[in-house]
């Protein structure tokens, strides 16, 4: 952390200290944290201890109030409290080993750098420590564009004073397997702007702490330029949820109520509930190129009544997604192809291949 670096953080500290606003110096703090993610967090918080001005206290307030780096990324474990939540066996902490001794330094760490943020709030002015503390007032999630391929997921808070109402709206990448790819904090009347569906607080906050933890798991992945600098601050306020749910099941499929009443269609609505996976919301006229003209023939044993009946049932799902016209006219353009595509056995995938052999081994038994 260059010199420079520090004076210009404590310049804009002593700006804060005039503004006196928590939301304002928490986002600050969260573009601050992303810089220290690439280096130089040790030095910095050495600095910062060291200089013992109420510029350099606020700075360490606020790195912990955002709960980030360089305190402790989605899936660390380690917790500003110093529990590393660390894999326990046979109920006991598993300290032993590489990782085992990795984990309580990195605990010791975050005890340490939380215990100095925690006395940088006590000696600094009363609204300094409503940063981080913050109810959840409602949530909401749904499609970012047309065809589901980003969604959305919103949360509202607000402090305990009332002040400062704000949103965060984090986007979700449904095409590379739910990543987190942008994120913005705004005043609630954003969200009149977005057409999402109220939702649990807790589902919400946990799908954002998944998409988060993904992100940070894919080296390289493709994020929004102004990404980086906001994601300390959405860490920290989908962990302020309580009871979030990690992994939640996705409700759309449970709400499709217009299965057509033809032979085979619930076996193959279950091929294409098989295909649509996690991500329901993402319905796109490639997508439906994908399940008829590739994954079906390559992936799916299917009756004959089951793939006469998956026109209409794609077509059905297809209105329900939304009924877009170019989605519809993609249904029409490539289910006549379906029945002659899973009768040729050579687009067939390996799965199905020995899938399609043991069924007629068992069919040739006497």
């Amino acid at each position: 952390m260059s010199t420079s670096t520090f004076t210009t953080a404590i310049a804009q500290a002593r700006d804060l200290l005039r503004w006196r606003s928590p939301l304002r110096t928490e986002l600050w703090a969260a573009r601050l944290a992303a810089g220290l993610e690439q280096g130089g967090a040790e030095e910095f918080v050495r600095e910062l201890t060291a200089s013992d001005t109420a510029e350099a206290r606020l700075v360490l307030a606020a790195l912990f109030g955002v709960e980030a780096a360089p305190f402790a990324p989605v899936g660390s474990g380690a917790r500003p409290d110093g529990d590393a939540g660390a894999e326990t066996d046979g109920g006991r902490p598993n300290g032993g080993g590489h990782a085992g001794g990795e984990r309580a330094d990195a605990a010791a760490d975050v005890a340490a750098r939380a215990e100095a943020g925690r006395d940088a709030v006590r000696a600094l002015p009363g609204w300094v420590a409503r940063m981080g503390q913050v109810m959840c007032e409602g949530a909401w999630y749904g499609k970012a564009d047309r065809y589901g391929q980003q969604t959305l997921a919103a949360l509202r808070f607000r402090y305990h004073d009332d002040k400062e109402p704000h949103v965060l709206v984090v986007g979700v990448d449904q095409v590379n397997g739910g990543l987190a790819v942008d994120a913005l904090v705004d005043e609630p009347k954003f969200l009149d702007d977005l057409r999402l569906d109220p939702a649990e607080p807790g589902v919400v906050a946990g799908r954002i702490l998944d998409a988060l933890e993904l992100t940070d798991r894919v080296m390289g992945a493709m994020v929004a330029d102004t990404f980086p600098s906001v994601r300390p601050f959405a860490l920290g306020r989908a962990r302020a949820v309580p009871h979030a749910v990690r992994s939640a099941p996705d409700d759309t499929v449970s709400r499709f109520q217009d299965l057509p009443d033809l032979p085979g269609a619930t076996e193959a609505f279950g091929k294409l509930v098989e295909f649509v996976g996690d991500r329901p919301l993402w319905w796109s006229p490639a997508r439906v190129s994908q399940l008829f003209t590739s994954w079906l023939p390559r992936e799916a044993i299917l009756s004959e009544e089951a793939i006469a009946a998956m026109p209409e049932v794609v077509r059905a799902w297809s209105r329900f997604s939304g009924g877009h016209r170019e989605v519809l006219d993609r249904v029409d353009a490539d289910a006549p192809l379906l029945a002659g595509l899973m009768a040729d056995e050579s687009l067939a995938g390996l799965g199905k291949r020995i899938a399609l052999n043991r069924l007629r081994a068992e069919d040739d038994r006497p």
